[in-house]
């Protein structure tokens, strides 16, 4: 009988263990790698367009990764919840459904333009959209979440928009408009926005009627900088529910200013001179109303006597609208005006003269 070492036997022992306890699972189906449907459609709109935005399925509705590229077809109905999506009104070249080993995600976008048909047809109703994801056979799992973007007409943005700087801020001014008869169910504001160069923030200065005044003043600014404006029409259609839907028409060219302050400060007013010395050394003291210019630094007091020429009598603003003059000399007529003077340097005109006698 032939005898094998002990390591052969130990090794023989092991296969024949490993090899019993095997088993063999059930096989599973073939994934048919139908990506996901998104649920996170969004849609905007400005003028006659609708920017959609979703989220690229990178898993498919059997929990694997999604193969290959992926195309999109992008769904639109008059009616606020359809199933299929019929004949599509557009879609998306094939792209990456995402990182597949980080699984990280790709958004995806498609701007829809709405003809001037489908906005008569129901100026206060809306539209739903869907997207159906499709795999490299053009297969999908279904539509994707619906939303909805309102159906209702915009106007044109306002013609010869235009942006001045003034002593009381920028004037902003663009072209009257009309309101057409057929829709006063809704009505119509012009917007006027800005934003200070070399930022992202966006300010609304104001919203008037498209049939008022085509002016408006923004005296929010800061000056010294530099700013661009625009406007836009924004059509309002009250909801049933007691709200308001908007939607925003084109912008107008932007306008960039300077706001840069060459405007002085208002003239003072009610200058008053009064001598003041039997018992003491004599004085004149001066009063006048105060001036409200926000940016203002203070006051400059001038004097001349007769036929002379004004001098300023303080080196520093006066900050209080008064001051007492003590370089007086008996028998001498003074004559006094005011002139104020913003954080800018810019000088306003000197107020009426005020005049007082020294006995």
């Amino acid at each position: 009988m032939k005898r094998f070492p002990l390591p052969v036997l130990l090794a023989l022992g092991a296969t024949l263990t490993f090899t019993g306890c095997a088993s063999i699972a059930p096989p599973q189906p073939p994934s048919l790698d139908l990506p996901k449907p998104p649920q996170d459609l969004r849609a905007t709109r400005k003028g006659d367009r609708v920017t959609l935005t979703w989220t690229v399925p990178n898993t498919t509705t059997d929990r694997q990764r999604t193969r290959g590229a992926t195309s999109t077809r992008i769904c639109r109905s008059t009616t606020a919840d359809f199933n299929e999506c019929g004949t599509p009104v557009g879609k998306t070249p094939p792209g990456s459904p995402g990182n597949q080993a980080s699984g990280q995600k790709v958004a995806a976008s498609y701007v829809d333009t709405l003809s001037p048909e489908i906005m008569k047809s129901s100026p206060s109703g809306f539209v739903t959209y869907a997207v159906e994801v499709l795999n490299r056979a053009g297969r999908g799992a279904g539509l994707s979440n619906r939303v909805q973007v309102l159906l209702a007409p915009v106007l044109p943005p306002p013609q010869g928009f235009e942006a001045k700087v003034t002593s009381q801020g920028v004037v902003l001014n663009w072209t009257g408009m009309a309101v057409p008869e057929q829709q006063q169910i809704m009505h119509f504001l012009v917007r006027v926005c800005r934003r200070e160069q070399g930022s992202p923030q966006q300010i609304v200065v104001g919203e008037l009627l498209v049939n008022g005044p085509p002016s408006l003043t923004d005296s929010g600014i800061a000056w010294e900088k530099t700013y661009e404006y625009y406007a836009e029409t924004v059509t309002v259609v009250p909801q049933p529910n007691g709200t308001d839907a908007q939607v925003e028409g084109d912008d107008t060219p932007s306008v960039k200013v300077f706001a840069h302050d060459v405007f002085p400060p208002a003239v003072p007013s009610g200058l008053q001179a009064v001598f003041s010395g039997p018992g003491q050394s004599p004085f004149i003291d001066l009063v006048w109303a105060p001036v409200s210019d926000a940016d203002l630094a203070g006051y400059l007091v001038y004097r001349h006597e007769e036929g002379a020429e004004p001098v300023q009598l303080n080196s520093e603003a006066l900050k209080t609208p008064a001051y007492r003059d003590t370089q007086v000399s008996p028998g001498k007529r003074y004559f006094y005006s005011i002139a104020s003077i913003d954080i800018r340097g810019n000088q306003s005109a000197r107020s009426q003269e005020a005049t007082e006698s020294v006995p």
